[in-house]
């Protein structure tokens, strides 16, 4: 058997410096090729090989694949929610264009398998807000949304039109201890954890009682891999699964926090990034997920932030 060598385009982002390490750990670290536009991650320094590229430029994409051998790609570059609706041609630009890159090549070189992460922002105000099924109504009112919906959907065309082994989640809102959040919705989630241990207080962007489908990244890198790895006769949805573990909102996740931080205050004062929360569902169902691949979650909210508070302490 031919051994998989990998590309993480987008590996110094939130996904990405964490799923380098789980995938170096599994495959090797000599197996794992980083990629960038951005700095190396400090987190990812020394751990495996690094290149400087830009998935926007296909010929410079094309010449590393086939130098370095590569047979499968994770491409998480993209421009998250709440900073794509400041430039949303950019962020249309950027999310589709470096997705048809990626689906092109695989193409042309018969790469393995393809990795591209959707997200619950593909769902609208017309979606069901809960448990929001895998096959619904998706009207999708933010650009990055827009992008994710459309990006499903050319991953289900190069599967069927050319048999391209692309898979996909939709990702809630990532809460991780590692990496710096990438301006979406849900960051707060994450804020508000690095607020409460310096200042013991945090003002939060969304209303306290917004609930939001989220993840701790642990959860997330788990599902991405098991995708990843599961057998192809299992895989019935080439757009994108749902997955899901927990959802709460600021007051919730506060209320937890506050167990362990007991002078920690909260205070809410929504700005634009509600308006995005308000077009989402509150929860979703992964049933699909869990029924073909077996995906189960291991985090619930208070083990989350038990875990986050040790961390980042």
């Amino acid at each position: 058997m031919v051994r998989d060598k990998i590309l993480v385009i987008g590996a110094s982002g939130q996904i990405g410096v964490e799923l380098t390490l789980a995938l170096r750990q599994m495959y090797g670290e000599a197996s794992v090729v980083a990629s960038d536009l951005r700095e190396e991650n400090p987190l990812l320094k020394g751990t495996g090989p690094y290149v400087s590229m830009d998935v926007m430029n296909k010929e410079m994409l094309h010449v590393q694949i086939i130098r370095q051998n590569i047979t499968q790609v994770y491409h998480l570059a993209a421009i998250l929610s709440a900073t794509g609706e400041k430039n949303p041609g950019l962020a249309w630009h950027l999310n589709m264009q470096g997705l048809l890159n990626v689906l092109e090549i695989a193409h042309e070189e018969k790469l393995h398998k393809v990795y591209w992460p959707s997200s619950i922002a593909v769902f609208g105000p017309t979606s069901p807000k809960q448990h929001c099924p895998q096959q619904t109504i998706i009207e999708p009112t933010t650009v990055y949304g827009i992008s994710k919906y459309a990006g499903e959907f050319w991953c289900n065309y190069y599967f069927n039109r050319y048999g391209v082994d692309v898979r996909s989640l939709r990702y809630p809102g990532l809460i991780s201890y590692k990496s710096a959040p990438g301006g979406g919705t849900t960051d707060y989630a994450i804020e508000i954890f690095h607020e409460a241990l310096e200042e013991k207080k945090y003002t939060s962007f969304l209303k306290e009682d917004t609930y939001l489908p989220m993840m701790y990244m642990p959860d997330a890198i788990k599902a991405t891999i098991e995708l990843m790895e599961a057998d192809a006769k299992n895989i019935s949805v080439r757009t994108s699964y749902n997955v899901s573990s927990m959802s709460f909102s600021p007051k919730e996740i506060g209320e937890e926090i506050r167990k362990h931080i007991p002078e920690f205050t909260m205070d809410f004062a929504p700005d634009y990034r509600q308006n995005i929360a308000d077009s989402w569902p509150q929860s979703v169902d992964d049933s699909v997920a869990r029924k073909d691949w077996g995906w189960q979650h291991e985090y619930d909210l208070e083990r989350m932030v038990k875990d986050m508070l040790g961390n980042l302490k």
